[in-house]
Protein backbone atom coordinates (compact mmCIF):
# COMPACT_ATOMS: atom_id res chain seq x y z
CA UNK A 1 0.00 0.00 0.00
CA UNK A 2 2.98 2.60 0.96
CA UNK A 3 4.62 1.71 -2.46
CA UNK A 4 1.28 3.02 -4.64
CA UNK A 5 1.46 6.34 -2.69
CA UNK A 6 4.94 6.54 -3.34
CA UNK A 7 3.70 6.10 -7.13
CA UNK A 8 0.95 7.75 -7.16
CA UNK A 9 3.09 10.99 -5.46
CA UNK A 10 5.71 10.81 -7.84
CA UNK A 11 3.69 10.53 -11.07
CA UNK A 12 1.12 13.49 -10.14
CA UNK A 13 4.13 16.32 -10.79
CA UNK A 14 5.11 14.46 -13.67
CA UNK A 15 1.78 14.13 -15.65
CA UNK A 16 1.48 18.30 -14.32
CA UNK A 17 4.43 19.02 -15.46
CA UNK A 18 3.73 17.79 -19.04
CA UNK A 19 0.28 19.26 -18.99
CA UNK A 20 2.16 22.22 -18.44
CA UNK A 21 4.80 22.03 -20.82
CA UNK A 22 1.83 21.54 -23.62
CA UNK A 23 0.23 24.74 -22.35
CA UNK A 24 3.27 26.76 -22.69
CA UNK A 25 4.02 25.37 -26.07
CA UNK A 26 -0.02 25.99 -27.93
CA UNK A 27 -0.88 29.12 -25.83
CA UNK A 28 0.00 32.58 -26.89
CA UNK A 29 0.00 31.74 -30.46
CA UNK A 30 -1.45 34.27 -32.91
CA UNK A 31 -3.91 32.91 -35.64
CA UNK A 32 -6.08 35.18 -37.58
CA UNK A 33 -6.46 39.20 -37.54
CA UNK A 34 -5.60 41.39 -34.84
CA UNK A 35 -8.70 43.98 -34.05
CA UNK A 36 -8.02 46.95 -36.15
CA UNK A 37 -8.42 49.08 -32.94
CA UNK A 38 -6.13 47.03 -30.92
CA UNK A 39 -3.63 49.45 -29.52
CA UNK A 40 -0.01 48.65 -31.57
CA UNK A 41 2.29 50.76 -28.78
CA UNK A 42 4.46 48.88 -26.42
CA UNK A 43 3.35 48.47 -22.29
CA UNK A 44 6.16 51.34 -21.32
CA UNK A 45 5.61 49.82 -17.67
CA UNK A 46 6.65 46.17 -18.45
CA UNK A 47 10.43 45.77 -17.40
CA UNK A 48 12.92 44.94 -19.92
CA UNK A 49 14.52 41.12 -19.10
CA UNK A 50 17.27 39.78 -20.17
CA UNK A 51 16.77 36.12 -19.29
CA UNK A 52 18.87 33.94 -21.36
CA UNK A 53 17.60 30.78 -20.00
CA UNK A 54 17.79 28.06 -23.14
CA UNK A 55 14.80 25.93 -23.76
CA UNK A 56 13.66 23.75 -26.93
CA UNK A 57 11.43 25.19 -29.04
CA UNK A 58 11.21 22.51 -31.55
CA UNK A 59 14.66 20.92 -32.42
CA UNK A 60 16.32 24.34 -32.05
CA UNK A 61 17.38 26.01 -28.30
CA UNK A 62 16.54 29.96 -27.90
CA UNK A 63 16.84 32.30 -25.64
CA UNK A 64 13.06 32.34 -24.34
CA UNK A 65 13.12 34.86 -22.14
CA UNK A 66 14.36 37.88 -24.47
CA UNK A 67 12.46 36.56 -27.56
CA UNK A 68 9.34 36.80 -25.49
CA UNK A 69 10.03 40.26 -24.49
CA UNK A 70 10.50 41.36 -28.02
CA UNK A 71 7.05 39.63 -28.73
CA UNK A 72 5.51 41.64 -26.19
CA UNK A 73 6.70 45.14 -27.59
CA UNK A 74 6.24 44.33 -30.86
CA UNK A 75 2.73 42.10 -31.91
CA UNK A 76 3.98 41.83 -35.18
CA UNK A 77 7.37 40.07 -34.57
CA UNK A 78 7.53 36.35 -35.51
CA UNK A 79 10.40 34.03 -34.69
CA UNK A 80 10.09 32.43 -38.49
CA UNK A 81 10.18 35.07 -40.25
CA UNK A 82 12.67 36.89 -38.36
CA UNK A 83 15.05 33.42 -38.85
CA UNK A 84 13.84 33.25 -42.34
CA UNK A 85 15.57 37.39 -42.88
CA UNK A 86 18.56 36.35 -41.35
CA UNK A 87 19.53 33.45 -43.51
CA UNK A 88 18.97 35.74 -46.45
CA UNK A 89 20.36 38.91 -45.24
CA UNK A 90 23.71 36.53 -44.47
CA UNK A 91 24.19 35.49 -47.98
CA UNK A 92 23.30 38.92 -49.24
CA UNK A 93 26.57 40.69 -46.75
CA UNK A 94 28.52 37.60 -47.55
CA UNK A 95 27.90 37.97 -51.54
CA UNK A 96 28.29 41.64 -51.35
CA UNK A 97 31.17 41.37 -49.16
CA UNK A 98 32.81 39.20 -51.67
CA UNK A 99 31.97 40.87 -54.87
CA UNK A 100 33.29 44.21 -53.00
CA UNK A 101 29.97 45.99 -53.43
CA UNK A 102 29.77 48.44 -50.29
CA UNK A 103 26.68 50.09 -51.73
CA UNK A 104 24.95 47.15 -50.75
CA UNK A 105 26.22 46.58 -47.90
CA UNK A 106 26.04 49.92 -45.88
CA UNK A 107 22.23 49.96 -45.20
CA UNK A 108 22.72 46.29 -43.80
CA UNK A 109 25.41 47.12 -41.23
CA UNK A 110 25.95 49.23 -38.13
CA UNK A 111 28.47 52.17 -38.84
CA UNK A 112 31.02 49.43 -36.79
CA UNK A 113 30.82 46.32 -38.58
CA UNK A 114 30.28 48.60 -41.95
CA UNK A 115 33.67 49.95 -41.31
CA UNK A 116 35.77 46.53 -40.76
CA UNK A 117 33.77 45.09 -43.98
CA UNK A 118 35.00 48.59 -45.83
CA UNK A 119 38.73 47.97 -44.54
CA UNK A 120 38.68 43.98 -45.75
CA UNK A 121 37.51 45.23 -48.95
CA UNK A 122 40.06 47.43 -49.31
CA UNK A 123 42.52 45.45 -47.80
CA UNK A 124 42.06 43.36 -50.87
CA UNK A 125 42.48 46.24 -52.95
CA UNK A 126 39.13 46.07 -54.23
CA UNK A 127 38.80 42.74 -56.16
CA UNK A 128 36.37 39.78 -55.52
CA UNK A 129 36.69 37.46 -52.69
CA UNK A 130 38.28 34.66 -53.78
CA UNK A 131 36.27 32.02 -51.57
CA UNK A 132 32.59 32.39 -51.54
CA UNK A 133 29.19 30.98 -50.10
CA UNK A 134 28.19 27.81 -50.98
CA UNK A 135 25.07 27.39 -48.95
CA UNK A 136 23.95 27.78 -45.57
CA UNK A 137 23.24 24.45 -43.40
CA UNK A 138 21.68 25.70 -40.42
CA UNK A 139 20.51 28.59 -38.93
CA UNK A 140 19.33 29.29 -34.95
CA UNK A 141 18.61 32.08 -32.57
CA UNK A 142 21.12 31.59 -29.81
CA UNK A 143 20.54 34.57 -27.67
CA UNK A 144 17.70 37.45 -27.82
CA UNK A 145 17.61 40.42 -25.59
CA UNK A 146 15.13 43.76 -24.73
CA UNK A 147 17.12 46.84 -23.33
CA UNK A 148 14.48 49.69 -23.50
CA UNK A 149 13.25 49.59 -27.24
CA UNK A 150 16.59 47.86 -28.40
CA UNK A 151 16.01 44.48 -29.67
CA UNK A 152 19.00 42.34 -30.42
CA UNK A 153 19.17 38.65 -31.33
CA UNK A 154 22.03 36.48 -32.17
CA UNK A 155 21.80 33.72 -34.46
CA UNK A 156 24.20 31.18 -35.28
CA UNK A 157 24.48 30.25 -38.58
CA UNK A 158 26.53 26.97 -40.38
CA UNK A 159 27.08 27.67 -44.21
CA UNK A 160 29.30 26.09 -46.59
CA UNK A 161 32.04 28.23 -48.82
CA UNK A 162 33.88 27.22 -51.39
CA UNK A 163 37.52 28.46 -52.60
CA UNK A 164 37.87 26.83 -56.05
CA UNK A 165 37.02 23.01 -55.41
CA UNK A 166 37.85 22.89 -51.57
CA UNK A 167 34.94 23.33 -49.77
CA UNK A 168 35.06 24.47 -46.04
CA UNK A 169 32.92 24.66 -43.09
CA UNK A 170 32.18 27.39 -41.41
CA UNK A 171 30.39 28.45 -38.03
CA UNK A 172 30.06 32.10 -37.50
CA UNK A 173 27.71 33.64 -35.05
CA UNK A 174 25.95 37.52 -36.27
CA UNK A 175 24.27 39.72 -33.67
CA UNK A 176 21.52 41.95 -35.56
CA UNK A 177 19.76 44.67 -33.88
CA UNK A 178 16.58 47.21 -34.39
CA UNK A 179 14.83 49.54 -32.40
CA UNK A 180 11.48 49.07 -31.74
CA UNK A 181 8.92 51.49 -33.50
CA UNK A 182 12.16 53.39 -35.19
CA UNK A 183 13.97 51.66 -37.46
CA UNK A 184 12.16 49.27 -40.04
CA UNK A 185 14.62 46.86 -40.48
CA UNK A 186 17.55 45.18 -38.80
CA UNK A 187 20.98 45.88 -38.87
CA UNK A 188 24.20 43.65 -38.43
CA UNK A 189 25.83 45.47 -35.60
CA UNK A 190 28.24 42.14 -34.49
CA UNK A 191 29.90 39.25 -36.08
CA UNK A 192 32.19 36.30 -34.31
CA UNK A 193 33.66 33.62 -35.93
CA UNK A 194 33.65 29.94 -35.18
CA UNK A 195 32.03 28.59 -32.29
CA UNK A 196 33.29 27.19 -29.41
Amino acid sequence: MPDSQLLGILIAPMVAGVLLFRLYTVLGRRTGHKPQNQAQAPNALAPARTDNRLAPVGDKPVAVGGLFDIQLADPNFETNNFLKGARSAYELILKSFAAGDRTALKPLLSDEVYAAFDAEITARGGAAADESLAGITDARIAHATLTGKLAEITVAFRAQFLKGDVQRDVNDVWTFARTLGAAPDWALVATQGDLP
